[in-house]
């Protein structure tokens, strides 16, 4: 006897037996082949069905409709329909409503739908959910807004659960807190599935602080509902949050344990990401595809391929096949290893290589210098899919943004164009990326105007795009502009002001940030805000943000502590500027360098070599950035032997080639110390043409020790670069005025005016009562200016007393604007208070004079900060010992 893969039909019924007997074993019968696929047996049963004369019972009518749907016998299910069912009621359209759905005929449905004389709630469920279940969002919720009007059904707890789905994953909050009004109304807050559903659809809005409320009140939430909150926990308080949420959970799934490997992962945690993922094994909760995901995504953070390559063996084990998910993890893990055989081999292993894989291969060969192989993997990608991927035409967009190849760039727009992947949103924004990149702010400009959808990414771009360009108005046109902005938007802007010149308008920006209810400032903002603070010598400001640093927690990140000691430091402030130093923990190379170039604009040389070979004892290697600030420490403090030594040492020991920059220090630490024509030896051997500051370097030297021999060959060559800084010519001409050749300077001072070069105007700068005060040369416009001068001719009879002697020299001279500035500080500050002044060029001899004298008839400290270095001044001295 042959053994059928379908229950045998009920037998015959005898005489004896009930109607609803039998009736209830061919529905089991017909049930159990919907289970099990069996399309032969639900035929053979309707075949019985006809034969026992029950075919036309329109409850096993349905029952068989729901069995040759459930075999995707559509078919099948269509003829019952149309020629054996004369007298279909709700739950005979319900039925194939769903199978219609369920196999993707989505048309069909709704073709159905509209024709059913009679619905309930779940033939409006049906559809909402066969929406759904298609990503056709909006469509299902218009669905819920159609049934809510026709007024014929009373949503349920499922017609709430697959709206708010729907809700989060559009993002709509306005939506969700309509939803939430709409289920308060109907009293459905209580039900497990609603209460669930409106947790996770507030998280997936955004909107954690109200689904943390709600989510507090459901009783004995369910595994996807604190799933959920681990997700929102992790997004917007941090992943210590989600750690605590995650820790008091009574039980977990490996969506959990998944969920705080992705977390940990995300933010940069990576060994508590792969210590969670050891932690989930020993629990015995198997590692899933989406686990060896995160775990190599975060793998290819870390320096070493160790994890990766253990990861790597794992997922050969113990996955039946490595779906494209994790093949792309490991491709990326390999190229971002620089480790493209590797690579390519797990590449080429692929049965279906999905546009994920091929986007992270030419991604991970563009960013590591292999631009041309992603060219051509790009190309094959083609050849082999005979469709173009957004994501890997942004990707090669970007490098050839990173190459400055705008020809190339120019044939991919073309392909965007012919292809019609410009429509995405990635794609515009890569493009109009690499067209301000290229300095072609037109061609940016048009394709931004020309999208259809724009993102906050598009906006910051042509912010960034402007701000680079130095067109800040341009830049606020947009940013203005933006209808919804995030903190990417306010860095960009904020960026904007600080690095051309704007800073005042850029940290009274930062008021308008903290009054902004969705945005929270980040490292970025702050990193940019004491940069501003730094520039301006904004001293109680920068004080006042630290002080928010503290209360947020971001005082601890590196990149926000180096901000705060370079702002200490250029605000004159070296011993605050140590201790952070000395506080930070996790040092990395811009915490040494900013300490050694601190240490050096301030003319501590010594301190500065200190700090350099702690680092180096330390075992931290030094940078291109760490050479030129001890060089610039030994040429402020004029250590010659230390300083020849540390360039030598570049080459030999570090293998980093001395820049322009280390020459330029080298330059003015020979001819500082008086070693002019070693100076100008290193000048004829270098392998790079000499610049205006290497030049301008020597011609420095010349003056102080009054070589107009070699000075005037410094300034020949300075002219012939034709730099538009009037300081060189300013120095020259001054020298042929010292040595009486007034024919010679009143040519240099010619030579100026014919080529356009107007002298710099001297400018200096000082923060009182958390406002900036800008001193120029014989300025009236400050308010102050006659008690100013005032206060300033009293100082200067009183260092007269001295044994000063005002040299004969212009009258703007005398009012220089650092003078001016030390007036007004004495007037405006208390006793106990150093004085901070910032200056835009180099300060002179008379002025270095008259404020050492000043500092001793007055008792006062000042610090004074040139275009070169630090000055302080107390007691009749500077700090620089009058070397600078």
């Amino acid at each position: 006897m042959v053994a059928t893969p379908w229950p045998p039909p009920p037998p015959p019924p005898p005489a004896a037996a009930s109607h609803m007997a039998v009736t209830q074993a061919f529905a089991d019968a017909l049930r159990s082949c919907s289970a099990r696929g069996a399309l032969s047996g639900a035929r053979a049963l309707h075949g019985r069905l006809v034969a026992v004369g029950l075919a036309s019972a329109v409850f096993l009518q349905n029952t068989l409709l729901h069995a040759y749907l459930s075999c995707g016998a559509l078919p099948d299910a269509r003829r019952l329909l149309q020629a054996d069912i004369a007298h279909p009621n709700v739950i005979t359209h319900n039925v194939m409503l769903n199978g219609y759905a369920k196999l993707g005929r989505l048309s069909d449905a709704v073709e159905l739908f509209d024709r059913m004389p009679a619905r309930d709630v779940a033939s409006w469920n049906t559809l909402m959910s066969g929406y759904f279940q298609s990503r056709q969002q909006f469509a299902a919720l218009e669905t819920f807004v159609s049934m809510h009007r026709s007024g014929d059904s009373s949503p349920n707890a499922f017609t709430f659960s697959c709206a708010m789905k729907s809700c989060g994953a559009l993002g709509w909050h306005g939506l969700a807190l309509q939803l939430l009004g709409m289920v308060q109304k109907f009293d459905s807050q209580d039900d497990s599935e609603v209460a669930t559903s409106l947790v996770d659809m507030f998280v997936r809005c955004g909107d954690v602080d109200l689904a943390a409320r709600l989510f507090v009140r459901v009783e004995n939430p369910t595994i996807f509902c604190r799933n959920s909150m681990l997700v929102g926990y992790a997004k917007t308080y941090g992943v210590d949050c989600a750690l605590e949420l995650f820790d008091s959970m009574p039980e977990r799934d490996v969506v959990s344990w998944n969920m705080m490997v992705s977390a940990l992962s995300q933010s940069g945690r990576v060994r508590e990401a792969l210590d969670m993922a050891v932690e989930m094994y020993s629990k015995g909760v198997r590692l899933d595809s989406t686990t060896y995901t995160s775990c190599l995504t975060a793998c290819a953070r870390l320096p070493s391929l160790g994890w990766g390559k253990q990861l790597h063996a794992q997922v050969i084990r113990n996955l039946p096949r490595i779906d494209s998910y994790v093949a792309s993890a490991l491709v990326e893990l390999y190229a971002k290893s620089s480790c493209f055989k590797e690579a390519k081999g797990v590449f080429n292993s692929l049965r279906d290589r999905n546009n994920v894989a091929w986007t992270v291969l030419i991604s991970g060969f563009s960013q590591h210098g292999c631009f041309t192989e992603s060219v051509e993997l790009f190309n094959q990608m083609r050849a082999e899919l005979m469709t173009l991927d957004q994501f890997a035409l942004a990707t090669l967009i970007s490098g050839c943004c990173s190459r400055m190849d705008l020809c190339l760039g120019r044939q991919l727009h073309s392909l965007c164009l012919r292809s019609g992947q410009i429509q995405a949103v990635v794609v515009s924004n890569s493009l109009i990326s690499m067209y301000a990149k290229c300095g072609n702010l037109q061609s940016a400009e048009s394709i931004f105007r020309v999208m259809s959808e724009r993102d906050i990414v598009s906006w910051t771009s042509m912010i960034t795009a402007y701000s680079q360009a130095g067109n800040i108005m341009k830049a606020r046109e947009f940013f203005d502009g933006m209808s919804t902005k995030n903190v990417i938007t306010w860095n960009a802007m904020l960026g904007a002001y600080i690095q051309h010149g704007a800073e005042e308008d850029g940290l009274n920006m930062y008021s308008t940030i903290l009054s902004e209810k969705d945005v929270r400032p980040d490292w970025v903002t702050y990193v940019t805000l004491f940069k501003g603070c730094a520039d301006l010598g904004a001293n109680k400001l920068g004080d006042q943000i630290i002080g928010d640093t503290v209360k947020v927690g971001l005082i601890l990140d590196t990149s926000v502590a180096n901000a705060v000691i370079t702002m200490y430091s250029k605000c004159g402030r070296i011993l605050e500027a140590r201790k952070v130093f000395d506080f930070l923990n996790a040092k990395d190379i811009v915490s040494w360098n900013a300490m050694i170039t601190g240490y050096s604009q301030h003319g501590l040389g010594k301190q500065a070599i200190e700090i350099f070979d702690d680092m180096l004892k330390r075992g931290a290697k030094p940078d291109y950035i760490s050479y030129v600030a001890v060089l610039s420490g030994c040429s402020h403090s004029g250590l010659v032997q230390e300083g020849k030594s540390y360039f030598d040492m570049m080459k030999k020991v570090h293998n980093i080639f001395p820049g322009l920059e280390h020459f330029s220090c080298m330059v003015d630490l020979l001819g500082r110390a008086g070693h002019l024509t070693e100076a100008k030896d290193l000048i004829d051997k270098m392998p790079m043409k000499p610049t205006a500051e290497v030049w301008g370097a020597l011609l420095s030297a010349c003056k102080i020790h009054g070589n107009n021999e070699l000075a005037e060959l410094a300034a020949k060559q300075l002219f012939e670069l034709d730099s538009p800084d009037s300081g060189s010519y300013m120095l020259m001409a001054k020298i042929y005025a010292d040595a009486g050749k007034s024919d010679d300077s009143a040519q240099v001072r010619k030579l100026m005016r014919d080529k356009g070069i107007k002298k710099n105007p001297g400018y200096s700068w000082m923060e009182v009562d958390n406002k900036v005060h800008v001193f120029k040369a014989d300025d009236v416009s400050h308010p102050q200016v006659i008690a100013i001068r005032n206060k300033l001719d009293e100082l200067m009879e009183k260092i007269a007393a001295l044994g000063y002697v005002r040299t004969e020299s212009p009258r703007s001279e005398i009012h220089h604007s650092e003078k001016l500035a030390v007036a007004f500080g004495l007037m405006s500050l208390p006793d106990w208070m150093p004085i901070h002044i910032m200056k835009n060029l180099r300060i002179c001899n008379d002025c270095h004079t008259v404020i050492k004298l000043i500092s001793s008839v007055t008792g006062r400290e000042f610090v004074i900060r040139d275009a070169v270095r630090f000055h302080h001044f107390k007691g009749g001295s500077c700090s620089c010992g009058d070397y600078w």
